[in-house]
């Protein structure tokens, strides 16, 4: 929920939240509304707004449930503020798993071990695949964020 830039930390909580890690370590907050999500941690405006209150960098607090919002990145841009993140125009590519992977490959960026696509149907195939591997391991699904396809994998059976 915390921006750094050259002059402070920045960040934006809702009424719910006023006394937490995040805006206690932060130099600066701004309270975004009513404990709803809704109304504020997802409220667009609200937190361009908080943006240009302390504006000292050009960039916005960090939220992350909008960290990877194609709409959020552009309107943060078109407000004249800096997206950390990726571009407006790439986050579709970003939200597809198997895309994503090969393209920061192709630019070289070093990326987590794993299957490099999707997994198929032959359990035996994905469990020798998989044991090549010696960290822990979890399944994501190819499409969805914020780790809402992803499971853990203790055991074998559970692959």
């Amino acid at each position: 929920m915390l921006a750094a830039n050259s002059h402070s930390d920045r960040g934006v909580h809702s009424t719910a939240d006023f006394n937490t890690k995040h805006v206690l370590l932060a130099d600066e907050t701004v309270c975004i509304r009513t404990a709803h999500i809704g109304a504020s941690y997802l409220n667009m405006p609200a937190i361009i707004s908080a943006a240009e209150v302390t504006d000292r960098g050009g960039n916005p607090p960090r939220v992350c449930f909008l960290s990877e919002n194609a709409d959020f990145a552009e309107r943060v841009e078109k407000s004249g503020f800096i997206f950390v993140g990726a571009r407006a125009e790439n986050h579709p590519l970003m939200g597809d798993k198997v895309s994503a992977i090969k393209t920061m490959k192709g630019y070289g960026v070093t990326c987590v071990p794993g299957s490099d696509g999707p997994l198929g149907k032959d359990a035996d195939e994905n469990f020798r695949h998989c044991q090549g591997y010696r960290l822990s391991g979890d399944h994501q699904a190819s499409g969805g964020g914020g780790g809402r396809g992803m499971r853990v994998v203790h055991t074998d059976a559970s692959l």
